[in-house]
């Protein structure tokens, strides 16, 4: 993180909203955020909501970081995508789901930022990155926007080329669906 705090000093839409939650600095933005309850917002294409729904996921969580970031010329934070594999030890809310099924983990998609070259974990209160670090496949750089379409289809073909890959004995259809319950266990 920084040591010092970055006041939020931009009048875009964003940056009024957080202020609107008498959030100004950029260390008291991240630990909001990171005390959000996970959960699904409305629409993944308007990062307001994080805030306005007080919930938010990886994706949109980091992503509304970023841009506030961004919108107040903080430097170096990058937003992540990360290819992960999620299993019932470094993912434990995701129940059982994986094991009944005798998978040994399904590639997931988790978004972070890099903050000064740290690997930074906002999604929910308990999250550590240094449960996953050992588990990353796969790291791209994207931008905010890029939280929506494209990380749901990268992350679905990731998922297809691995199939094919390991000789899963699985569909994508039948794995995207036992992902689908991982996550709302994750919800829950």
């Amino acid at each position: 993180m920084f040591k010092e705090n970055v006041v939020l000093s931009s009048n875009d839409k964003l940056t009024k909203l957080a202020k609107s939650y008498n959030i100004s600095q950029w260390n008291e933005l991240t630990s909001f955020v990171k005390n959000l309850p996970y959960g699904r917002n409305k629409t993944r294409n308007d990062l307001s909501l994080v805030l306005q729904q007080q919930k938010g996921t990886c994706s949109s969580k980091h992503a509304l970081l970023k841009a506030i970031a961004d919108l107040n010329t903080i430097p170096d934070v990058k937003l992540i995508l990360g290819m992960y594999k999620m299993n019932h030890i470094n993912t434990p809310k995701i129940g059982n789901v994986l094991i009944k099924n005798n998978i040994e983990f399904i590639p997931e998609a988790h978004c972070y930022l890099l903050i000064n070259n740290e690997r930074l974990d906002f999604t929910t209160s308990s999250s550590d990155f240094g449960r996953l670090k050992d588990a990353i496949l796969f790291e791209k750089e994207i931008q905010p926007h890029q939280v929506a379409e494209f990380k749901v289809n990268f992350h679905k073909n990731y998922m297809k080329r691995w199939i094919i890959d390991n000789n899963i004995h699985f569909t994508f259809n039948e794995l995207w669906l036992l992902r689908e319950q991982c996550i709302e266990n994750l919800s829950a």
